[in-house]
């Protein structure tokens, strides 16, 4: 595990965003800044942090994780799902194929959780007893595992509005996305996820739900994209606390992003109006969460790079800084 000096000492020089005129078109997401150019989409992951549909801040070696993460899955699931990855030119950056996003994320869901507005368990506590299209049995509990994993999409906000839970036919009554691409969009997700059960499982971790983006190539495939199993796409419990603490009433141990999550949440915040500032404890806690579901994950030890990212990427890029 990694030093807690070096995490802390990293609090200064964290990766906030980027602007490389040499990389190409320039889009912002919430947490990658990409660039495309030539039939190659270029992913910096920066340290940048957002829940609630709002970005809160930045943790050290956060876009590294989330790289590596996201390159060993891509990797290792290749077989179960077409995906866009080609490469990991620098720790922060993913080199892809370009491909034309669908409007609509995949969400799977296998435990009733969460604290956000399109969380299955926030809507079920108001009464709710349907979710994207999927009836609810009475006498849940938060946390309880489904009696099956369910997709439950979510339309796509731009930055800084909150994404909206929808069924099928909702997402196809908005346009945008066929059937037959949503249909295999869907397939795709439900698949991944019963292979990303599986592997965390074998790793003492329950994979509780992920959202997955898909996209077309050029030759009209539906394929995945941007990020999966990585702590900002999914949720982590430890499997070994999770039924003593269920059986309490106590929320599971993550190893996710839940745990910035649960500290706004302590303070009353839930994505409206500006966020409280990420104090520098909580930015080391995620840190470390982020390095350990790495390590747990991979049965690799994380080895940051603490050089300057900016013009490390550049010079791995082979653009001007």
């Amino acid at each position: 595990m990694i030093d807690d000096e070096l995490v802390k000492q990293q609090l200064a020089q964290t990766l906030e965003g980027t602007n490389f005129e040499g990389l190409g078109e320039r889009y912002e997401g919430k947490v990658r800044d990409n660039y495309h150019r030539d039939g190659r989409r270029y992913i910096v992951v920066t340290d940048r942090i957002s829940a609630f549909d709002r970005i809160l801040g930045t943790v050290p070696f956060k876009g590294q994780v989330l790289n590596r993460l996201a390159a060993w899955w891509f990797d290792k699931t290749k077989s179960v799902a077409p995906n866009h990855f080609v490469g990991v030119p620098d720790p922060n950056v993913l080199e892809c194929i370009e491909c034309t996003p669908l409007p609509v994320e995949l969400v799977m869901r296998a435990y009733i959780t969460g604290s956000t507005s399109t969380s299955m368990w926030t809507h079920y506590a108001e009464g709710a007893r349907t979710f994207c299209g999927h009836a609810l049995p009475e006498g849940l509990v938060k946390n309880q595992r489904l009696e099956r994993p369910l997709l439950t999409p979510a339309t796509k906000a731009p930055k800084g509005e909150h994404d909206v839970s929808a069924s099928r036919a909702e997402i196809l009554a908005k346009g945008g996305i066929t059937a037959a691409d949503f249909d295999r969009a869907a397939e795709i997700a439900e698949t991944l996820f019963l292979a990303g059960q599986k592997i965390c499982a074998e790793r003492g971790l329950i994979l509780v739900d992920t959202k997955y983006e898909l996209g077309k190539t050029k030759d009209g495939e539906v394929i995945v994209i941007d990020e999966i199993h990585t702590p900002d796409s999914s949720r982590f419990w430890m499997e070994s606390t999770y039924a003593e603490r269920f059986n309490a009433g106590i929320d599971p141990e993550p190893l996710d992003k839940d745990f910035v999550r649960r500290y706004y949440t302590a303070l009353g915040y839930r994505g409206d109006g500006e966020a409280p500032e990420l104090p520098p404890d909580v930015r080391i806690g995620a840190a470390k969460r982020y390095i350990e579901a790495f390590e747990r994950i991979t049965g690799e030890s994380f080895v940051p790079d603490t050089s300057p990212p900016l013009p490390r990427i550049a010079k791995n890029l082979g653009i001007p800084s």
